[in-house]
């Protein structure tokens, strides 16, 4: 797989004619955005300033002016970007992969199946609203890999009938085959309750949570400081998650700067990295010239087609059952 730098080259070099068109388009998208929200907020101060003589009705009339011109707002920035962004992928994202291996294929609207992504058994809640981009598949070494940008969110209403969305999952979720079928189910998930409350309150809840199978304790201490494995076969956990498949792990929270949630089921392993935004959307508000930009594309890339390499499943260190 190429370089960081050797990737770098290839997107202010051979990708550099498109990239000065769009940095163009991005600036007149700009332009234009800023223009619309200075006329809500102007529109939605005269509506304030005005609802300031019934003072019963103010509170009230503060709250819908302000929905409303969020919505407006949102309406207007996503209609505003679509041909933008849309234009960004294909011209920028989709050689990118391509020039990092050549037997991956791309689509800007696809996304990991609801299904594969309720198989990896990591969130147990209901799914109300799922949706995803950025969709790329193929083999590494022989090895099936495919991932894409998530958000999967469930709804609540409050008790005045309102309805409210709450993020389950919102990153990069990865799928890749791995040479061993399991007979159980391992999950390794973020260590947020003794982040939260300690060791001792911290192992105590997590010994609780049995939704996921029964609390493995690990030997790894840099491992332990991250992550909580639960599985349906302590043998089998053991097995999979050798030192150096932890040390590995760990590597891979470090390089994403993010929590990690990794199941083992069937014969695929599952990997979701929870950055709680769209990773491949362009930012109407940062030149796609800035490195910072470019190395933040390259580096999530290189990350998720490297988990073959970084985990060694290339290597046929297990034996199918």
């Amino acid at each position: 797989m190429k370089s960081t730098s050797e990737l770098t080259d290839f997107y202010y070099k051979t990708l550099y004619p498109d990239l000065k068109r769009l940095e163009e388009e991005r600036k007149r998208v700009k332009s234009k955005l800023t223009t619309a929200f200075v006329m809500i907020a102007l529109f939605s101060v005269i509506i304030m300033a005005a609802l300031a003589n019934w003072a019963d009705t103010f509170h009230e009339g503060l709250l819908f002016v302000g929905f409303v011109a969020v919505a407006i707002g949102t309406f207007i920035y996503k209609n505003t970007v679509r041909d933008y962004q849309t234009d960004f992928k294909h011209k920028i994202i989709g050689p990118l992969i391509a020039a990092i291996d050549a037997h991956l294929s791309y689509r800007a609207d696809g996304m990991v199946t609801q299904m594969r992504f309720e198989r990896a058994g990591l969130f147990r809640r209901s799914i109300d609203r799922y949706s995803g981009n950025d969709h790329v598949i193929g083999q590494i070494d022989g090895v099936a890999l495919e991932f894409s940008d998530l958000h999967a969110e469930y709804q609540t209403r409050d008790s005045k009938g309102n309805t409210h969305w709450h993020t389950i999952f919102q990153g990069l979720f990865i799928v890749a085959e791995f040479n061993k079928h399991f007979h159980g189910t391992t999950y390794v998930l973020p260590d947020s309750a003794e982040k939260s409350f300690g060791t001792l309150i911290g192992q105590w809840l997590q010994s609780t949570t049995g939704s996921h199978g029964e609390l493995i304790k690990m030997d790894d201490p840099e491992f332990e400081k991250h992550f909580v494995v639960y599985a349906s076969d302590q043998i089998e956990a053991r097995y999979i998650l050798s030192p150096s498949m932890m040390q590995r792990l760990s590597t891979i929270r470090a390089r994403s700067k993010a929590e990690l949630y990794i199941s083992f089921v069937s014969e695929q392993i599952y990997l979701g990295i929870s950055t709680n935004r769209d990773l491949f959307e362009p930012s109407v508000f940062k030149s796609l010239l800035r490195l910072e930009q470019a190395t933040e594309y390259i580096s999530y890339l290189r990350l998720a087609i490297g988990i073959v390499e970084e985990l060694k499943l290339n290597q046929k260190l297990w034996s199918k059952q």
